[in-house]
């Protein structure tokens, strides 16, 4: 494998697009049923913790982080990451991922959701919630819903529905 120099970065507003056209690429016109579109829906993204990820000045992968609140404590939903297809498998979202758990610390955020495929996010700690713990709005897997705790013991205190950080 080719070594790369790879540049991770706050999102900037002149982003936006090619962030937009990289999900378009990546997971086409079903992406806005995806359980991160439709809470965003009801929270805006946290555009001050979104990351992307440069080859020199071509953006080759992204992610956004949600703020939510379930009951008392607040959390993030990251979602989506996004990686340029002829960019995948060199670490590009392991990267990412780094980047969004110091910004969650960072920011004294107690957890991180998403939906996603066990087998990749569990090497970084992201654990199975267990079902009906947590509710989403709109469809989803609960095998694929997990969890990163940033705080210590935040699973037990995130029971119920997802809204937007108040």
């Amino acid at each position: 494998m080719t070594e790369i120099s790879l540049t991770i970065e706050t999102a900037r507003p002149e982003d936006h697009q090619a962030i937009e056209k990289l999900h378009q690429r990546a997971f086409g016109p079903g992406r806005f049923a995806r359980t991160a579109y439709r809470i965003r829906e009801q929270a805006e993204a946290a555009w001050p913790i979104a990351f992307v990820a440069r080859v020199g000045s071509f953006l080759v992968g992204s992610v956004i982080m949600t703020p939510i609140q379930i009951g008392n404590a607040r959390a993030l939903v990251l979602g989506p990451l996004t990686v340029e297809p002829a960019f995948e498998g060199r670490g590009i979202g392991r990267s990412l991922l780094a980047r969004c758990e110091l910004a969650a610390r960072e920011a004294g955020y107690a957890a991180i959701l998403l939906i996603g495929d066990e087998p990749y996010y569990g090497r970084f700690g992201y654990k199975r919630i267990p079902m009906g713990q947590i509710t989403l709005p709109g469809p989803f897997d609960p095998q694929r819903f997990l969890l990163l705790e940033i705080e210590p013991g935040a699973h037990k205190a995130l029971q119920g529905a997802v809204k937007p950080e108040a």
